[in-house]
């Protein structure tokens, strides 16, 4: 019993290191690997490339397929690119899994001591990201020797080797294991890798091991189609895809497992070499031999799960994919992309809400108020979505847009309500009893109206770019509103005094209407202020001016 704790010990080592290493490299280096992945998918061949590389990084051809399949879903790859940066994953965690396999263990120990020190005394910065890859790196290497000592004792015992000799020679059964290992496990690399080291200790048959790493492979496909179960058509596409090149792949070689062992093992110095060179070559056979049939494959998909057609105006969230929380970097993207769908429509809600008061228009007025619910719905599934992103794995940079994003999502949340009870009161004080602005009071609503458009859409750009001058042009617009909203109350209250009819019968809906526009124009100016903030340009009661001047956009 002790010695099966002391293996399962060590696997679960194995694959939380693989886990360490992950989540360490994306945190250093996600944004980066975002833009390598997008930047290289020109032809074919770059992006398996690409592939390769990201995935030696990240050291998981499954965060690699979640990352790829995320892009396809955001409409910024098409799919026949992604399932060639596929190829090329595959053959990247293959190629970390020989290099895991070569004697590294005096490794270990320097790995975990560098890691440990950095990660306490830097926790927050690069340094310690980077402590935390090592970390990761050392528990690997370690938990892989940990691995070889308990199977020896574990495996010598006559009942164990009995039951593993009952799956020899059953190729089907060996790929069923290996893939449901893989899928436990969240790594098909921790599983050839144990796969290898108990190969070494002659705990399995060679023949064995390699249709465990068939199986390995198979289940990689497996896990990232069920990680993206639930996401977009266009994401799981991605996902079955690179599952039908494992499934061609694993159905071409099998038969040929005899040929490998009876003229490749014999030129080996060792099992564990046979196992990952064995790896090694499927990968990029299949990844070579598969990579001309990527269009072919991605017309297959697309037939056998078409996207669904999506009616004009749908209001369902866009970008919110669950698939790239494991991504935090990635996560934040998506996220910034919806909180903008919601601002886009926020301005439908506001451009539509000056045609209500011109043409009395009550239809336009209840499609806008229901347009407020769909701004409730956008925000709260942005919220929800936000917090499911793990705080710990974001950068400083990355925390700040976090934040900018939750403030930016409850001013157009705000925005919303606000637009929501003008349109009511302009339905119960004009509409209904038939009164009419007079006509120096609508040329001052149209003015102010058209600024809040410009406004909001400046908005919507600062929060895109984070431009700090335009951010100050931002603040400057608010106070040229507040001065505007002032003048006009007081040429209103002058209409008044000359006792004009028009501007008696909707003097209280026209003072509430503009304070209400002046409102809305402070949420939409408050989204400066991170930026400001953030670019140390902002003073407690007005703008350092004269610093802003040195800073570029």
């Amino acid at each position: 019993m002790k010695h099966l704790l002391n293996l399962l010990a060590a696997v679960a080592l194995l694959v939380w290191g693989t886990h360490l290493v992950r989540t360490g490299v994306l945190r250093v280096f996600g944004a980066n690997l975002r833009k390598i992945l997008v930047q290289s998918m020109r032809n074919r061949f770059t992006a398996a490339l690409s592939g390769i590389g990201v995935t030696a990084l990240v050291q998981s051809s499954t965060a690699t397929s979640l990352m790829t399949s995320s892009f396809v879903g955001q409409g910024l790859v098409t799919l026949p690119a992604a399932l060639a940066v596929m190829r090329g994953a595959d053959v990247g965690t293959a190629l970390i899994s020989v290099l895991f396999s070569a004697d590294l263990s005096w490794l270990s120990p320097m790995f975990i001591f560098v890691g440990v020190v950095l990660f306490i005394t830097r926790s927050a910065t690069v340094a310690g990201r980077v402590g935390r890859v090592l970390i990761g790196l050392g528990l690997m290497l370690l938990a892989l020797q940990l691995v070889v000592e308990a199977t020896e004792p574990l495996f010598s015992s006559p009942a164990i080797r009995a039951l593993l000799a009952s799956i020899n020679s059953d190729v089907l059964l060996e790929i069923t294991i290996g893939s449901v290992l893989a899928i436990v496990a969240y790594s098909s690399l921790a599983v050839v890798l144990l796969v290898a080291a108990m190969a070494t200790s002659n705990v399995v048959p060679l023949d064995v091991a390699l249709g465990l790493v068939l199986g390995a492979n198979l289940g990689s496909g497996l896990l990232a189609v069920l990680t993206t179960a639930k996401s977009a058509v266009s994401v799981r596409q991605v996902t079955i895809g690179n599952l039908l090149f494992k499934v061609l792949g694993v159905a071409i070689v099998a038969p040929f497992v005899g040929l490998w062992i009876r003229y490749v093992q014999p030129q080996l110095p060792n099992q564990t070499h046979g196992v990952v060179l064995f790896h090694l070559a499927f990968n990029v056979v299949i990844s070579v031999g598969f990579i001309g049939l990527t269009q072919w494959v991605a017309k297959l998909v697309t037939h056998i799960l078409p996207e669904p057609q999506q009616p004009a105006g749908t209001t369902r969230p866009h970008h919110l994919d669950p698939s790239a929380l494991s991504t935090p970097s990635l996560a934040i993207s998506n996220a910034a992309r919806e909180a903008l769908h919601q601002a886009d429509v926020v301005e439908t809600m506001l451009i539509g809400t000056l045609d209500v008061i011109r043409n009395n228009d009550l239809r336009l007025a209840q499609e806008l108020r229901q347009l407020d619910d769909t701004v409730d719905q956008l925000y709260s599934a942005i919220k929800y979505y936000m917090t499911r992103i793990s705080r710990e794995a974001l950068g400083e940079e990355e925390s700040r847009r976090w934040t900018d994003i939750i403030s930016f999502t409850i001013n157009m949340e705000q925005i919303g309500d606000i637009i929501e009870r003008v349109i009511i009161d302009v339905e119960d004080k004009k509409i209904k009893p038939q009164r009419n602005f007079s006509e120096a009071g609508m040329a001052e609503i149209v003015e102010l109206h058209g600024r809040l458009v410009a406004n909001l859409r400046l908005s919507m750009s600062v929060f895109l770019n984070g431009n700090v001058r335009d951010a100050q042009k931002l603040l400057e617009e608010k106070a040229r509103f507040r001065d505007l909203e002032r003048a006009y109350a007081t040429t209103h209250l002058d209409r008044l005094s000359d006792r004009t009819t028009l501007s008696i019968e909707t003097s209280s809906l026209h003072i509430d209407l503009i304070s209400d526009l002046k409102r809305i124009n402070s949420h939409i100016c408050s989204i400066a202020y991170p930026i400001l903030e953030s670019a140390g340009a902002l003073a407690p009661s007005r703008l350092r001016e004269s610093r802003l001047g040195n800073i570029e956009g």
